[in-house]
């Protein structure tokens, strides 16, 4: 059997064949989240051959990821491993013959144009607004696609942003809701389902790209609601003058005038606190620190365990704190705690 062997059902399609799957396996390909969808949409991904497959995510594999998050297992989430990790290493088993590189770090305004260097295309797997408007910039900035999607209860939206051809994100919708105005994971809850449907109109369009097929875009975002089976698509249209992003070409998030040290997560009852650039943590010598206030465990990864006598709105605080000097503290939804708990027990 030779390395294309595997892929005899995919080249047997139009616009394919030998040549295009070469072209796939010389792709880059990169996966912004590892949660519901970009699990869903790197499986996808892998599987199709993609060459080289860029996974980025700051989260930590839980028992309630694993209704909807489909590379993950119930040993992932006991060890509380990085999911980035994880899902590189399940990818891993599924295609050995990619590259798949990944990367436990929170993309953010600093970080975000050395992440995502080298994408062929952008896949949007993440969990709030602000990092999905620094992908949008990073696009119209580089001229990549994005592949954006996202899913909310049992409501799904998918669209393929191309710079150049399309209207970009902010063109579509200009700016981020306020604060609370919209249902979150939290509040509304995720139906499994709607997520494969977004995850695989998302790698759809994705291969696409990476082919060249841009003439095979819909130029559409597809809004449904498998629940009450509704379906529609929304012309997405032409760059939109006046834009700020792709027709003035300010990008606001991307310069960091629009985000924050300290970011709740989606669905999680966590906030994620993000120290100044260039912190570096040594683990062990954090754990042994650590150890007198409560029980605490190591990996290569991170340092992850609950505080004895610090409490959140429903019982004891957790703390995972990762080696770039990154931290989650589990069990509250205020900032201001997650700022105070890490300044007083992390201190970078």
């Amino acid at each position: 059997m030779t390395d294309l062997d595997r892929y005899h059902r995919q080249m047997l399609l139009p616009g394919i064949g030998e040549e295009g799957q070469r072209r796939l396996l010389a792709a880059t390909a990169v996966v912004v989240g590892c949660g519901a969808l970009g699990c869903a949409s790197a499986d996808l991904l892998a599987r199709a051959g993609v060459g080289r497959l860029i996974l980025i995510d700051r989260d930590v594999v839980e028992p309630t990821n694993l209704q909807r998050q489909s590379l993950f297992d119930e040993r992932d989430a006991s060890e509380g491993l990085p999911k980035a990790e994880a899902a590189r290493r399940r990818l891993a088993a599924v295609n050995s013959g990619i590259v798949i590189r990944a990367h436990v770090a929170d993309l953010h305004a600093a970080n975000a144009e050395d992440l995502l260097d080298g994408a062929g295309v952008i896949v949007d797997g993440t969990d709030n607004f602000g990092t999905r408007y620094l992908l949008g910039d990073v696009s119209v900035k580089r001229g990549v696609a994005y592949c954006y999607g996202g899913v909310v209860g049992t409501r799904g939206l998918q669209a393929t942003f191309v710079p150049g051809r399309t209207g970009c994100l902010r063109c579509v919708f200009e700016a981020p809701p306020p604060a609370g105005s919209t249902p979150t994971c939290d509040t509304a809850g995720v139906l499994a389902p709607v997520v494969q449907i977004v995850a695989a109109c998302q790698a759809a369009d994705a291969l696409k790209v990476l082919l060249g097929r841009l003439d095979l875009l819909s130029g559409t975002m597809l809004d449904m609601d498998l629940w009450a089976n509704q379906r529609r698509r929304i012309d997405v249209g032409g760059p939109r003058p006046g834009c700020p992003c792709c027709a003035e070409r300010r990008f606001e998030f991307l310069a960091g005038e629009r985000g924050g040290l300290a970011t709740s997560l989606c669905g999680r009852h966590a906030v994620q606190v993000r120290p100044p650039e260039g912190a570096r943590l040594d683990l062990p010598g954090l754990a042994r620190r650590l150890a007198p206030h409560g029980a605490f465990t190591t990996t290569m990864f991170l340092v992850r365990g609950v505080l004895r006598g610090e409490r959140g709105e429903d019982g004891p605080l957790g703390l995972t704190v990762f080696s770039d000097g990154r931290a989650l503290v589990h069990g509250t939804d205020r900032p201001e705690v997650a700022r105070g708990v890490y300044a007083r027990y992390v201190g970078v």
